[in-house]
């Protein structure tokens, strides 16, 4: 009986902290109104870093290159691939003149990092403002580069924006992926709008090239494979320098994964930067994911065992409908409506999925960016 009532107040806790991070955290972002500020016109430079992204490269550059925005390149770097990739980049530049080309050549200090190859791309580039996205990547509108430059400012010199994955009908591994996406982006919307940026996806992503070399680059986590994006912002940004990009025309789509097994070698990688965090920033995501898994542990056990079963269901209710108002609202932001209410059943798989990946990447570490 005593271990059941420490659990039942552990219960308590837990269902609190979740009501804290749902209804007030992250009602940060939800309460956020995506304003469209005076299109600034910058000159900029769209990054894209590709290995072995033939078929991508083809398929979607022309969504980038045909963009409705007086003055960009594109900056298209072949990270040393093995297929079509820099023919494709080759035949892409004679047909448009705002093209540069950066071939990179694998060196032994720097082999499978993709941090070096995005340091030549950023020196190779002629503007100071630059807008980062991926080959297996479209922006969904003709205004991406328009309305994530917009945001920039003689303060705001980082630009977080959002990026979606493409939806496969009757795929639960896609609901699973778009679901870890979209729940991710609440968290670090959220925390940029309270103060607190701690990562962005490289995927839709802005920032100055001297916010750059100020930072003496990626030089802090050359060393660590991955993290181009996350362990960057980490690192630069703050509540004065940073803002986001909410406005549908500036959110972009990129092609998910199809397999659990692809899914789980991508975020080995991504968990594995986590480490690398601020040890402010670990401590909220640490006790954001606990207190899911010790609400899902407890509830189940609690309710099994019928202890305070009333309190426990009614506290069960309250967490869920604090949750599920708070997921709905920021879903229509983000355009992804058909997530919040498949929410309870998702958050198990990813509890558990997360947890495997954690104990998976403490026996060995993912080592290169593909």
């Amino acid at each position: 009986m005593i271990i059941l009532e420490v659990a039942f107040y552990v219960f308590i806790v837990a269902v609190g902290i979740q009501v804290l991070f749902y209804g007030i955290i992250f009602n940060s972002f939800i309460n956020y109104k995506a304003t469209k500020p005076k299109p600034k016109n910058v000159s900029v430079s769209v990054i894209i870093c590709a290995k072995n992204e033939a078929k991508n490269l083809t398929k979607f550059l022309p969504s980038i290159l045909t963009q409705d925005y007086p003055s960009f390149e594109v900056i298209l770097i072949n990270d040393n691939s093995t297929d079509d990739t820099l023919d494709v980049m080759e035949d892409f530049k004679l047909k448009h003149d705002n093209i540069k080309i950066v071939n990179v050549k694998p060196i032994e200090k720097f082999w499978g990092n993709k941090k070096y190859a995005l340091t030549l791309g950023i020196k190779a580039s002629t503007n100071d403002f630059l807008l980062f996205t991926d080959a297996d990547c479209k922006p969904l509108s003709k205004h991406w580069i328009r309305d994530m430059s917009a945001h920039f400012s003689n303060k705001k010199t980082i630009v977080l924006g959002y990026g979606t994955y493409q939806k496969i009908k009757g795929s639960f591994i896609n609901k699973l992926i778009r679901y870890e996406t979209f729940l991710t982006a609440i968290q670090y919307l959220s925390y940029a709008k309270l103060g607190q940026p701690y990562m962005a996806v490289g995927r839709n992503l802005a920032y100055r090239k001297e916010q750059f070399f100020e930072a003496n680059g990626f030089m802090q986590h050359m060393h660590i494979k991955s993290g181009d994006d996350d362990l960057f912002i980490n690192q630069v940004a703050n509540a004065t320098n940073t803002t986001i990009c909410l406005t549908n025309e500036s959110f972009t789509e990129s092609v998910p994964k199809q397999t659990l097994k692809g899914w789980m070698l991508q975020k080995r990688r991504h968990i594995s930067t986590a480490n690398h965090y601020k040890p402010k920033h670990k401590f909220f995501l640490a006790t954001f994911y606990c207190s899911q898994l010790l609400f899902w542990t407890l509830a189940i056990t609690l309710m099994t065992l019928m202890f305070n079963w009333k309190i426990v269901l009614g506290l069960i209710i309250l967490r869920f409908l604090v949750q599920l108002t708070n997921l709905y609202l920021a879903s229509k932001k983000l355009n992804e409506k058909d997530l919040p209410f498949l929410s309870p059943f998702l958050e198990i798989f990813l509890i558990a999925f997360q947890f495997f990946i954690f104990i998976k990447n403490l026996i060995s570490k993912p080592k290169h960016w593909k």
